[in-house]
């Protein structure tokens, strides 16, 4: 009859085909004497339920088995995981522009990060961070067992495999992986964190999460995340704005006080537990914690995008002096990681916007007047004898209008050029003492494009024009060297218009615009942006006449309240016998050189519109819209008075 072995079954046997032998049955089943091998489940000697419950000698195979198949997945992981495959997205940062007093301007790039080191993070953040997020971080491996646990059982409940995961492993999230749940995926998070910890320091591993985590806001690591809650750096945070923005980590879309209400609310409860759990593990003293009562409410969330206003055109501006000065590629630069001070005054680009708009709200009525449409004011102001470019207007809205008016190249500068003419013409014979300087001051001040047409053939086209560009103007600027050449067909820039008036201001010392002071990749400085050095452009005595003649130009175009507002005021502009389709106004005090240019331009037109009629002028030139700007930003006066 059958025997069992265990749970084994095996029948004794005889000689083929005899029936199995009688009498007491052998202890254990001789060699070969088993029929088939069969696993004792159902259980057959067990009825009812029990049959489908398995022994403990099976649950423990079973178990030891399923063990033994994760520790092999894990180690096969483990060997075969890369340290180095490290996502590229996690370590690309924006290229952040500062103004000239060195708060942040504008974050530009398709990830708003700025990587700092531990150092520039206070430690009261950190603790925060720590205090909330992970607080057994200095002493873990690298991961939670609780938080692993917890990621198999949802696993196996079909849902996310999230857990809590310690700080190394939301590093490694944040910058190794891609953001999918997976099991493989949080496979790898586990080998990754326990290869990382062993690796790097745990200094190494907070920063790296620091500079990672996003905190809303589309903010970035802690250096994004301060200058978007509270407009500073994240090593000027004091612990309870550090404990906001740790209370950001939980989720910045939930918490973020300025959506609503119930965000505010949650914010508020947050920041609380963020201090008292410092508190609790004995980060922040209950005397320190007393200190911090009031909410630090941050500024409110900011609806435009980045480079509207007037930020695009500045940020175009400098792009073009770090290009030209230092060899950067667009693609370079586009690549991010670039920290970049310029030469901007906060204050004074706000003054000219504000003055600009003013005008044309004052001055300009599209709805009525047809001449008033598809106006285009353009402006720069730089310091004279430096060459810092203060403050420029380029359109309304540079994610709007694309064409920066300040640095463009293609609006004639007209009877505003004919300082260089008679800079040219006393360089080359009619020097001071010789009586001519008289004649061509009066010229000057009454704006005679035909006297000084027929001086610039006199002196030679090519004289002034060397003189010009001499002057600071860009030589692919320059009109060709015809007849018309002296009255001003050429198509300098703002910026550059105001630059080379600046010459004269200085004594015919040229200093070139600039825009930026300092560049820095990734923390090394970039050569080749030192301030450009002045030289001499013009004779000094001839500088002198020409600034004397165009002080006779501002007492004789501008009203006497603006004149008795400023100091000494030289100026030039377009009169009323140009040809060009333009007005001008440049002009400088010992503080300010300013150039303002009004055109009509209309996308997918060539040229330029006509400008009869602008603002209801009679004349053909609307020469009074770039003085009432020039004149309003320059004296700080509302843009009615300078109006009158």
């Amino acid at each position: 009859m059958p025997r069992r072995w265990g749970r084994r079954t095996w029948i004794p046997r005889g000689p083929a085909g005899s029936p199995p032998p009688r009498g007491r049955v052998p202890a254990g089943p001789p060699p070969g004497a088993y029929r088939r091998f069969r696993v004792d489940y159902p259980r057959r000697d067990r009825r009812g339920v029990l049959r489908w419950v398995p022994s403990w000698r099976q649950v423990l195979v079973l178990a030891l088995t399923g063990l033994a198949a994760v520790v092999a997945l894990v180690g096969y992981v483990y060997s075969t995981v890369e340290i180095a495959d490290v996502n590229a997205d996690a370590r690309a940062e924006a290229n952040v522009y500062y103004w000239a007093d060195g708060t942040q301007m504008v974050s530009v790039g398709p990830v708003n990060r700025q990587n700092v080191p531990l150092s520039d993070i206070p430690p009261s953040l950190q603790n925060a961070v720590i205090a909330t997020e992970n607080a057994t971080f200095y002493s873990d491996p690298g991961f939670s067992v609780r938080g692993l646990a917890r990621a198999v059982v949802n696993m196996a409940r079909g849902q996310d495999v999230q857990s809590g995961s310690t700080i190394t492993q939301q590093y490694v999230k944040n910058t190794y992986l891609t953001p999918e749940q997976t099991l493989d995926r949080k496979l790898r998070e586990l080998c990754l964190s326990v290869k990382l910890s062993r690796s790097l320091s745990k200094q190494d591993i907070l920063q790296g999460y620091l500079n990672t985590s996003w905190f809303g806001r589309n903010a970035y690591g802690v250096q994004a995340a301060a200058v978007a809650y509270y407009g500073m750096d994240a090593k000027d945070l004091d612990p309870s704005r550090g404990a906001l923005l740790a209370a950001l980590l939980k989720g910045g879309e939930l918490y973020d006080p300025s959506l609503s209400a119930a965000h505010h609310r949650r914010a508020v409860e947050r920041w609380g537990y963020v201090l008292d759990r410092q508190v609790e593990l004995g980060y922040l003293s209950a005397e320190q914690r007393a200190k911090y009562t009031v909410f630090p409410e941050p500024r409110p969330k900011s609806v435009s995008t980045s480079m509207s206003g007037q930020i695009g055109y500045l940020v175009d501006v400098a792009d073009k002096y770090i290009k030209n000065r230092t060899g950067l590629t667009t693609e370079q630069l586009g690549r991010g990681g670039y920290r970049i001070r310029t030469t901007f005054d906060e204050r004074e680009v706000e003054r000219l916007r504000k003055t600009v708009e003013d005008v044309r709200q004052t001055s300009l009525d599209p709805a009525r007047r047809i001449a008033d449409r598809d106006v285009e004011i353009g402006a720069a102001s730089i310091r004279p004898g430096d060459g810092a470019v203060l403050a420029l207007y380029g359109g309304p809205d540079a994610t709007e209008h694309f064409t920066n008016n300040a640095d463009t190249a293609g609006v004639p500068v007209g009877s505003a050029f004919t300082p260089f003419v008679m800079a040219a013409a006393l360089e080359h014979g009619a020097g001071p003492g010789a009586g001519a300087p008289e004649v061509l001051r009066r010229a000057l001040v009454r704006g005679d494009s035909g006297l000084y047409g027929r001086l610039g053939e006199a002196v030679g086209l090519d004289r002034v024009r060397d003189l010009a560009v001499g002057s600071g103007l860009l030589p692919l600027s320059m009109a060709p060297l015809e007849p018309s050449f002296p009255t001003g067909t050429s198509t300098p820039s703002a910026i550059r218009m105001a630059g080379a008036y600046g010459t004269f201001a200085a004594g015919g010392r040229r200093t070139d615009p600039y825009s930026v002071t300092a560049v820095s990749h990734l923390g090394t400085p970039l050569e080749g942006l030192e301030r450009p050095a002045a030289r001499r452009a013009l004779d000094e005595r001839v500088a002198r006449e020409v600034a004397r003649a165009l002080r006779d130009v501002a007492v004789d175009v501008m009203a006497p309240d603006a004149i008795r507002s400023l100091p000494p005021v030289a100026a030039g502009r377009t009169g009323a016998g140009d040809r060009v389709p333009a007005s001008w106004f440049v002009g400088y005090t010992g503080r300010l050189s300013t150039a303002v240019t009004v055109f009509r331009s209309r996308p997918g037109t060539d040229g330029l519109l006509p400008m009869n009629g602008v603002g209801g002028s009679a004349s053909d030139r609307a020469d009074f819209l770039p003085l009432r700007v020039w004149s309003a930003y320059m004296t700080g006066t509302p843009a009615a008075r300078a109006a009158g």
